[in-house]
């Protein structure tokens, strides 16, 4: 079985799309919210965007991580996405 030496695109946007999963049920948990209602504001905050900028590398993260990178931003947001 040959080794990939390289990530496609495809595979990034993934594992991306999986993370914020993760992250958004363990915020929904942890805050008692609906991770329906959660996501929309996870996606258009400051995290969720850098999540979102592979450059970032903050997909590499571990959701925890991410998910209290989340939490001190809503906290020291002065709008908060109406949850």
């Amino acid at each position: 079985m040959a080794i990939m030496k390289t990530v496609s695109e495809e595979t990034k946007k993934n594992a991306i799309d999986l993370m914020v999963a993760m992250v958004v049920d363990e915020l929904a948990e942890e805050m008692r919210l609906d991770p329906t209602d959660l996501l929309s504001c996870f996606i258009t905050s400051r995290t969720g965007r850098l999540l979102y900028d592979e450059s970032s590398k903050l997909w590499w993260s571990g959701p925890s991580d991410i998910a209290e990178m989340y939490k001190a931003e809503r906290k020291n947001a002065e709008v908060r996405c109406g949850l």
